[in-house]
């Protein structure tokens, strides 16, 4: 078996996600034979260095053998069972944790991101039903992006993605984000909230208003664009002045992508939902939890002929084997000087990429814990510079996946120094080949 065969019989009969099909008529798939580390392994022995985790989902290499050991014990005594009526010990232990970690009281469980968020926008609005009030409106920033499933859909503000479905989605309102991390952007940013909010929900029937939902300090899949603490405080604030839940998507950003374990910690507040995906479970299986208060649990609880019950469910809700890796994550990250760690790491990256700021192309480079980013001047999208300095990677055994214009680390925490090295002077001479090179 070879990269081309294989290549070519997963053409046939893959479509694959957030990709043209046709690119791949001169675009070559790359098919990965194994991972180990910080690698990925083709057909043909070529190596890459994972720079974005696998879609930000990898924390601590591929084929951890810790990792490994834990789903393994896990297989050998239960593989899955319904999560209604039924629990199983690791869900109960993973429980535990998650809300002595968040100081939050009560754990959903989902399948992925996506469905995290629908979880909490249907949490959210069913509470105030609960309560007597019709909430139909959600809140959201301004270029951000929750997922791709309708709910989710509905609460980004990436137009790529979500134009097509316009007509379908449900409503929501968009709110500005500071133009940079400067106290002067934030209190701007944070005036304009205000002066929407009283606006919004000051109606003849009420506040129409069930929650904001934001992703703290970093909007990932938004081109990487980054805010402050203060920011996520003062809305934070604004919610609790308003009477709006908050809901908190740190799909992306927790479990140490910005420099602490999750990234509300930074503004110190309390979320009313907390969304939670990706590292998780280190990269391994698709598992998600929606974290919450017991004033949301208790909404929900009464005597069952009240019907008030949250009746929402996935066929693997709460699966051992994903709760199995989930654990070991959290294992690694007790055990193990993970964020300090990350933290001599982000800060050796961010010095190394200051030779950025020499090429004409480059507009501006910023960086929160283990998330870079370097935007390139805004060219034409249709000349998909990106893109040159995608392929430019896999031709210097990298693997960068560009948004845009926005060439991005986000690389598994177990990355060395040398490694970092290469990544950085891969994307460096990419960017550079930009300036000369478009697609096609």
């Amino acid at each position: 078996m070879n990269n081309w065969e294989v290549m070519e019989r997963d053409l046939k009969v893959n479509w694959h996600p957030c990709t043209q099909m046709k690119d791949h008529q001169i675009l070559p798939m790359i098919p990965i034979r194994r991972g180990e580390g910080v690698y990925l392994e083709d057909f043909e022995g070529n190596r890459y260095i994972d720079a974005i985790s696998s879609w930000w989902v990898n924390l601590f290499g591929h084929r951890n053998p810790y990792i490994n050991r834990k789903i393994k014990e896990q297989l050998e005594e239960l593989e899955h069972i319904i999560f209604a009526g039924f629990t199983h010990w690791g869900a109960v232990r993973l429980g535990e944790r998650i809300t002595q970690l968040t100081g939050l009281d009560k754990v959903f469980y989902g399948d992925n991101g996506s469905s995290a968020v629908e979880i909490a926008l249907k949490m959210s609005f069913h509470y105030w039903k609960n309560r007597g009030e019709t909430r139909p409106l959600f809140f959201s920033l301004e270029n951000s992006y929750h997922g791709e499933t309708i709910g989710a859909l509905s609460v980004g503000d990436v137009g790529l993605y979500k134009e097509t479905y316009r007509e379908i989605l449900l409503e929501n309102r968009t709110l500005p984000i500071p133009a940079d991390q400067s106290e002067e952007e934030t209190v701007k940013a944070l005036t304009q909230i205000r002066q929407i909010f009283e606006r919004e929900t000051q109606t003849p029937t009420g506040n129409p208003i069930s929650a904001l939902i934001m992703e703290p300090l970093v909007q990932c899949a938004g081109y990487m664009k980054m805010h402050s603490p203060q920011f996520v405080a003062g809305l934070a604030q604004l919610c609790r002045e308003f009477n709006i839940h908050l809901i908190l998507d740190e799909i992306a950003v927790g479990f140490g992508r910005t420099g602490t374990l999750f990234a509300f910690q930074q503004a110190d507040i309390k979320p009313d939902f907390l969304c939670l995906s990706k590292g998780l479970t280190g990269g391994y299986l698709p598992l998600s939890l929606v974290v919450t208060t017991d004033e949301v649990y208790q909404a929900f609880y009464c005597d069952y002929k009240e019907m008030k019950a949250f009746l929402h469910s996935h066929s693997y809700t709460g699966n051992p084997l994903a709760v199995a890796a989930a654990n070991a994550t959290l294992d690694i990250f007790e055990t193990q000087p993970v964020l300090e760690e990350n933290r001599k790491k982000s800060q050796y990256i961010w010095e190394k990429i200051q030779k950025f700021k020499e090429l004409p192309n480059v507009k501006e480079i910023r960086q929160t814990g283990m998330i870079t980013a370097i935007e390139m001047i805004p060219y034409p999208w249709q000349e998909r510079r990106g893109l040159v300095v995608y392929q430019y990677g896999l031709q210097n055994g990298v693997l960068l996946r560009p948004l845009g214009n926005v060439i991005y680390f986000m690389p598994p925490y177990v990355i060395d120094y040398s490694e970092i090295d290469q990544m950085i002077e891969v994307a460096y001479r990419g960017i550079e080949l930009a300036q000369t090179q478009k697609w096609g």
